[in-house]
């Protein structure tokens, strides 16, 4: 594997990371004691610049290239994501009855009828004539519960080598 950049990132298979190396779990190092780490990280991923820096998260998070309008350290997107209204396209529920005499007092099979007999039998048979409800006999559904947003993976660990090669610009 040869002698690592300081900063150089890797994916393990293997649950802990070797000598020289961290995780990449967002932790805070003393800059006193990683002053050239600091130099290549600066606070680009957290600390406080003064006397402490972080490493670069990625627990739960897929790297991706800087570039456009994403810089260097920035994290984008959720494991979860609850929709709100106006993330959903522009549709209908549109509720359908039938013009036939209710004659059956079971839903199951049947359809909504115009009108009923006595007041007790309300269903028509699922036969009968198509008629557009009013929008207003369907309630909106879903319980604003969040869902999993996350792409089929693999987890893997990523640690940051902690000693190393310092990298140079040319």
């Amino acid at each position: 594997m040869g002698t690592p950049f300081l900063g150089e990132i890797r994916q393990t298979s293997f649950g802990f990371a070797p000598k020289g190396w961290a995780l990449c779990n967002g932790q805070l190092l003393p800059i006193s004691q990683n002053q050239a780490l600091f130099a290549i990280l600066g606070t680009t991923y957290g600390g406080n610049g003064q006397t402490t820096f972080a490493l670069p998260d990625l627990r739960g998070r897929s790297p991706a290239h800087a570039g456009g309008t994403m810089t260097l350290g920035e994290s984008v997107g959720a494991e979860a994501h609850t929709l709100t209204v106006n993330e959903i396209p522009a549709h209908a529920h549109g509720l359908q009855g039938s013009t036939d005499l209710a004659n059956n007092t079971s839903p199951e099979g049947n359809l909504l009828a115009a009108k009923g007999r006595g007041g007790k039998d309300i269903y028509a048979p699922g036969a009968s004539t198509l008629q557009p409800m009013s929008p207003q006999a369907i309630a909106p559904s879903g319980a604003s519960q969040p869902h999993e947003n996350m792409q089929p993976f693999l987890t893997l660990n990523f640690i940051i080598a902690l000693t190393g090669i310092f990298p140079s610009r040319n």
